[in-house]
């Protein structure tokens, strides 16, 4: 099994002419500018005398810069600590203290805008600016070393990131190195049909990533993409037209959208010419509604590929290959379908922890040789695994709404909701109830061009799909729903909606 820090060193060493990062339409650096770029910043490093597993923290944005900071830590041993531009100066600055990394790296705006100067200063950080165009990083003069004495290492560590928040406050989780490799491995394998151990190469796909590099689905599409010497078209943020633009510019094979995004597709009746270079999208960070896959299929004939991945694993665990797709979606629609080459996998009871048998539902466990010999992980996932071994998502176990005594799953609700013509995507939480406890409530999108549904239409449809104590006691309607960065729907912030006496402004009933 390959290193990926050894491969990506290889692959740039390959031709410094070759085009490698797309940052604007048409606009490019080659693998020779980002070897610079790596080899400059791993001299900050040293001259710094960071040892190997110190903490550096970059701001990361989708662009070449960040993204060569994320190569630089990579391949030197460093453990990159993934700071979110998005969070607020406050947030952000919390986040630096509680982590106290020995360096911070970020682009000239960042550094001014974020006041990381003297914040580096404050906590004794070395500090590194990006370049605003091709070029080196340089040491901010003063701060050319770390002053923390004795500095903390994550030995094996590649990155330290925030969760996306989805359902709650948003927690550090440290990804090792060795979990890369083998995602590597497995991806390559399992997906691609192809042999990781093989040499460095150069190969004529691109990848258009709109995933934020401050999330493990960004973190990880980079460094695989690379790794496996294909270009890469960097999107600061997903939009339909830009995305298509960068489709019809770069004729890529596949392409990688999450479900929200294939909606917002969906919806904008996308020319079937302007995709017709697309063999398949695979697709990630959310669960799939079935029906999106079946109106790609029918519509363009381009079959929809979900991969489902788990954080402890630094990518997807399961997933779609194309062969399986023609010969299995008709029977396992709904599926995100088979295991990854050394990926094992339980589902169990879960109060008594007992193994479920093949078909039953329960809670979903798995292991690999990333959790070391004999370790299982308990995900959050209600799940079922069939005969023939594809696995079926049926949602959350930590998301669960209690009305009552009464458990409600929310992803069976937004099933249903999304089920009905009008609706296009819907969130569902908990809002606080003094006699039960809580309640469902409802957000949801109309489909462009529908009449928007009445409160008591979505009701009378509910009733004949679900249990009386599932139906939502307040719908929502919006023209977008809050998002994280990975563009799942922020239940925190669908819940303030609520709290805020928003539904009054905008419910349909």
């Amino acid at each position: 099994m390959k290193k990926i820090a050894e491969v990506l060193a290889q692959v740039m060493e390959l031709d410094p002419m070759a085009r490698a990062v797309e940052y604007a339409p048409d606009q490019w650096w080659t693998f020779g500018d980002l070897a610079s770029l790596v080899s400059g910043l791993i001299t900050c490093f040293a001259d710094a005398q960071l040892p190997e597993g110190a903490a550096v923290g970059v701001i990361f944005r989708n662009r070449p810069q960040q993204l060569g900071a994320l190569l630089a830590c990579t391949i030197d041993g460093k453990c990159a600590v993934a700071l979110n531009p998005l969070l607020s100066i406050e947030a952000l600055h919390a986040d630096i203290r509680e982590r106290r990394p020995a360096m911070l790296i970020g682009e000239e705006s960042d550094l001014a805008a974020s006041g990381l100067a003297e914040l580096a200063h404050e906590i004794g950080s070395a500090l590194v600016q990006l370049p605003g165009g091709h070029g080196k990083a340089a040491a901010v003069t003063g701060l050319e070393k770390p002053r923390m004495g004795d500095l903390e290492t994550r030995p094996g560590v590649l990155i330290e990131m925030l969760t996306s928040g989805t359902t709650g406050p948003p927690k550090r989780v440290p990804l090792m190195a060795r979990s890369f490799d083998m995602s590597f491995d497995a991806a390559a394998s399992t997906l691609e049909g192809r042999n990781g151990d093989e040499g460095a190469r150069l190969r004529t796909g691109v990848r258009i990533l709109t995933a934020p590099l401050s999330h493990i689905s960004g973190i990880s599409a980079a460094l695989m993409t690379l790794a496996a010497g294909r270009k890469l078209a960097l999107m600061e943020k997903f939009e339909v037209a830009a995305f298509v633009a960068a489709i019809v510019r770069l004729r890529p094979k596949l392409v990688n959208a999450p479900p929200a995004a294939l909606r917002m597709m969906l919806d904008a009746k996308i020319d079937p010419a302007s995709l017709s270079s697309v063999k398949a999208i695979r697709t990630g960070t959310a669960p799939l509604d079935p029906v999106i896959a079946d109106e790609f299929l029918a519509r363009y004939d381009i079959p929809v590929l979900q991969t489902y991945g788990a954080t402890e694993f630094a990518g997807a665990v399961a997933g779609w290959a194309l062969g399986d797709f023609r010969d299995h979606w008709a029977a396992k629609r709904g599926s995100v379908g088979r295991l990854m080459s050394g990926v094992g996998a339980r589902i169990v009871d879960g109060e008594t922890g007992a193994e479920v048998a093949s078909g039953g539902e329960g809670v979903l466990e798995l292991t690999g040789a990333q959790l070391g010999p004999g370790n299982w992980v308990r995900t959050t996932d209600r799940a079922m695994i069939d005969e023939d071994g594809f696995l079926f998502i049926r949602g959350r176990t930590d998301g669960a709404i209690i009305r009552g005594g009464f458990k409600i799953h929310a992803e069976d609700v937004v099933r249903a909701i999304e089920s009905h013509p009008s609706v296009r995507e819907a969130a569902i939480v908990g809002l606080a109830d003094r006699r039960l406890g809580e309640v469902p409530v409802c957000v949801f999108i109309p489909v462009a061009g529908a009449v928007p549904p009445k409160a008591d239409e979505l009701r009378a449809f509910l009733r004949e799909r679900l249990l009386p104590y599932q139906i939502p006691v307040e719908f929502l309607m919006v023209d977008e729903l809050p998002r994280t960065p990975s563009m799942k729907p922020s239940l925190p912030d669908v819940l303030t909606l609520f709290q805020r006496g928003s539904v009054t402004a905008g419910t349909v009933g």
